[in-house]
């Protein structure tokens, strides 16, 4: 069976610092779970492209189609990598939006991958006093290792590769140790409209007794 990781960065620009870690992050657990023996399918989602989507959902309660694909990718992945900006020390407004906008219990026991981009390493800890206790209170399995990439590590791509192999390695054990995601769609028939003529496949008879 395939395994389904999706990559969910919330990066305003294009280019953006925050796609490209979450791009290599979710390549590095690719790679851990095809070392594995498993078959991966990745998908990398930019927020940014459903940024208006995601307000009207917050405003009406209803997804637009777009934003629906995105919610059931999140949905049905078996892992999942999320990496935000930083701004004011802590993640991006559109980022905190996505998640709101999940439904319930979506990341009940989903291994989950944190990364984070800014402009310098002080705020490197905003993954563990922002990031890791949301994903905590939402029930993931969070990753030991968070990235966090400033604007100078990429000059360092030794150290930097270092901790996304570290990471996309543990996020790939915790996938791996899992039962392949499977989403079942709560409107789908599961009897023919000839057993619900039938009284769900019963016997019925005109016997009447007054």
């Amino acid at each position: 069976m395939t395994r389904k990781l999706v990559a969910v960065s919330a990066g305003l620009s294009n280019p953006s610092s925050t796609r490209l870690l979450a791009d290599r992050l979710a390549e590095a657990a690719r790679n851990a779970l095809a070392a594995r023996g498993e078959d991966v399918e990745v998908r990398v989602v930019e927020l940014r492209d459903v940024a208006h989507d995601i307000t009207d959902h917050l405003l009406t309660g209803f997804p637009s189609p777009a934003l629906k694909d995105v919610l059931d990718a999140v949905a049905g992945a078996d892992g999942l990598v999320a990496v935000s900006p930083i701004f004011n020390a802590s993640y991006s407004g559109l980022f905190k939006s996505f998640f709101d906008v999940l439904g319930d219990g979506v990341l009940d026991d989903k291994p989950v991958l944190l990364g984070a981009t800014g402009g310098t390493a002080r705020h490197s800890l905003a993954i563990e006093h922002a990031l890791r206790p949301m994903f905590t209170y939402l029930h993931a399995v969070v990753a030991p290792t968070g990235v966090f990439a400033a604007t100078e590590d990429w000059g360092h791509e030794g150290t930097l590769h270092q901790r996304i192999s570290r990471a996309g390695g543990e996020l790939a054990a915790l996938v791996a140790a899992r039962e392949a995601v499977t989403v079942t769609d709560p409107f789908e028939l599961t009897t023919t409209f000839d057993d619900l003529l039938n009284g769900g496949g019963r016997t019925v008879t005109n016997d009447m007794r007054l």
